[in-house]
Order: C-alpha cells, then sequence, then structure tokens
C-alpha cells in the first residue's frame, strides 16, 4: 500500500472549504492528475454519492467509481474506489483555525491483482502525483507553499 498524507492552511472558512471538497468531483478543478469528473448523484453528498473519476496513471486513464463512505459535516469525508488494478481511499478532514482553515488529506493506494508487481514503481508514481496535486490544491485554497517539502 502506497501512502501520502499532506496539510494545508488555507485562509477559506472551514465550511467553505469543506463543502468544496467533499464534493469529490471537484478533484478534476485541482488535480492534474483527474481529466474528468462527473457527480453522479446529485445534491446533497451524503454517505453513498458517487463521483466517477477518469484518471491519468502510468500513462493511461483509468475510470475509477468513488463512494462516500464516511460524512462527518462539516468537518471528515472518506471517498473509496476500486478497479480490477487498484484500491484507492482519501480521506479529508477539515476544521477552523483562526478565521480560516486546516485541511488533512490521506489518500492511499493500493495496487490489486498484476499491478501488485509494480509496487514500487507505482509508489515513485503516487508520490509524484500527490506533489503535483498538493501544489494545485494549496493554489486553488489560497495557502502558501510548504515552507519545506517532504
Amino acid at each position: 500500500m502506497v501512502r501520502y498524507s499532506i496539510t494545508v492552511h488555507s485562509p477559506r472558512p472551514a465550511d467553505d472549504v469543506f463543502a468544496y471538497l467533499s464534493r469529490f468531483s471537484s478533484a478534476a478543478e485541482w488535480d492534474p492528475g483527474v481529466s474528468s469528473a462527473v457527480d453522479v448523484d446529485g445534491d446533497p453528498v451524503r454517505v453513498g454519492s458517487r463521483f466517477d473519476l477518469h484518471v491519468q496513471f502510468l500513462g493511461r486513464t483509468l475510470p475509477l467509481r468513488y463512494t462516500v463512505t464516511e460524512l462527518e459535516a462539516p468537518g471528515t469525508v472518506t471517498v473509496e474506489a476500486a478497479n480490477r488494478f487498484v484500491r484507492s481511499r482519501d480521506r479529508i478532514t477539515v476544521e477552523p483555525e483562526g478565521g480560516g482553515s486546516v485541511v488533512r488529506y490521506d489518500a492511499m493506494l493500493e495496487p490489486l491483482g498484476v499491478a501488485t508487481a509494480a509496487g514500487p514503481l507505482l509508489s515513485l508514481a503516487f508520490v509524484r502525483i500527490g506533489r503535483r496535486a498538493e501544489a494545485s490544491l494549496r493554489s486553488v485554497l489560497g495557502a502558501e507553499a510548504p515552507s519545506t517539502v517532504p
């Protein structure tokens, strides 16, 4: 299993940030690895809401249907997806911080089937993709870049 975790401090209010990120189709706006995203179920976002994403990974476009498996508004949302190659779990926590918010984003990717043989390559690619998504998310949320990159 590969994991990528970040913390982002945003000047935007926590309720607004949570509403934006819990609608996981927003990933197409801030994650350069997502070529398209569709909100399958519409409003309101709830446990069971589904989002169809097309993700660019290792030169391929993979369709992934993410489902909200946990929702504690306005603080935590977990979305999960799986296909024959990978299982993905993203947990997003948003808390108030001063007049803004702090976002903790924890993404896990587990290779399945034949993809397990590509574990080391998968790990390197996931970290690179995660860093690009992190930079874009910081920009969208109006956050400053971290002083050091892990």
